[in-house]
């Protein structure tokens, strides 16, 4: 198994923002639903769902689980095409 040792955080920080917004999204909740349970704001949400590293990790977890959703290591992969393009246009 190979890892890749220069994964950029903005990446990995993108991917739980989607991962994020998708478990939302599939529970059928706004994202002033999602805050509301989370007891966090609205905004906090949007910054959470764009992986948004200067929200705390607290925040993140408090949405998860508002999500019911937990957190897991697993080895990392390269970027798609899609996702460097992304975080391009967000830089």
């Amino acid at each position: 198994m190979c890892c890749i040792q220069d994964m950029d955080s903005a990446t990995l920080l993108y991917r739980l923002g989607i991962a994020l917004r998708e478990a939302r999204q599939r529970r059928g909740l706004t994202q002033a639903e999602a805050a509301q349970r989370a007891g966090l704001q609205r905004g906090r949400v949007i910054q959470a769902e764009k992986g948004d590293p200067s929200l705390s990790m607290r925040a993140y977890a408090a949405l998860a689980a508002a999500l019911d959703q937990e957190f897991s290591l697993v080895p990392a992969r390269l970027p798609t095409l899609e996702e460097i393009q992304a975080l391009m246009r967000d830089a």
